[in-house]
C-alpha cells in the first residue's frame, strides 16, 4: 500500500544562507531563537513541532501560526508575544510539501527569517521585502540549504 503525502511525517528545518550570499553562512531563525527570551523561544519551537506533527494543512494555529496574505502569500508566521514590554516575536516559514524533490528529507516546515517589534507597531514594507528576499534566496538553490 502506497503512502499518501499526508501520511509522510513533516520535519522542521532552518534555512542556512549560502556562502555566496553570506560569508558567515548564517542561520537566521536559529540565531534568533538563541537571542530571544528562553520562554518565547520554547513556545516558538513548540508551535513549529505542533505544525509539523499536524501536519501543516491541518494545523489550526490557535493564533500562534498564521498564513500570510497579499504579497506575502505562501509565507507562514509563528507569532509569540513576550517580554520586555509585550514585544512581538515572529518567525517566517515556508512549506516544502515535496521536500524530497529539493534535497530535504521529506515534507518540511522551513524557518526562513525572523523579526521582532514593539507592541502595537507594524513591520515596515522593507521588513517584509527582506523576508521575501530570503525566501527567494532559499528557493534559488537545489538542493535547498538548511541546517537540521
Amino acid at each position: 500500500m502506497a503512502l499518501k503525502q499526508s501520511d509522510v511525517p513533516w520535519s522542521v528545518e532552518f534555512f542556512k544562507r549560502h556562502r555566496d550570499d553570506d560569508a558567515d553562512e548564517s542561520v537566521p531563525g536559529r540565531a534568533f531563537l538563541d537571542q530571544i527570551p528562553e520562554k518565547v523561544a520554547a513556545r516558538m519551537v513548540a508551535v513549529l513541532r505542533a505544525v509539523a506533527a499536524a501536519p501543516p494543512p491541518s494545523y489550526s494555529g490557535g493564533g500562534y501560526w498564521e498564513a500570510m496574505h497579499g504579497e506575502m502569500a505562501g509565507t507562514y508566521e509563528v507569532r509569540v508575544d513576550g517580554q520586555p514590554k509585550r514585544t512581538h516575536y515572529r518567525l517566517f516559514c515556508l512549506l516544502e510539501r515535496d521536500g524530497a524533490s529539493v534535497g530535504l528529507d521529506g515534507p518540511s516546515v522551513v524557518v526562513i527569517a525572523r523579526k521582532k517589534k514593539p507592541f502595537r507597531t507594524l513591520l515596515s514594507k522593507a521588513d517584509y521585502r527582506d523576508v521575501l528576499r530570503l525566501g527567494d534566496e532559499f528557493r534559488s538553490r537545489k538542493p535547498r540549504s538548511v541546517e537540521r
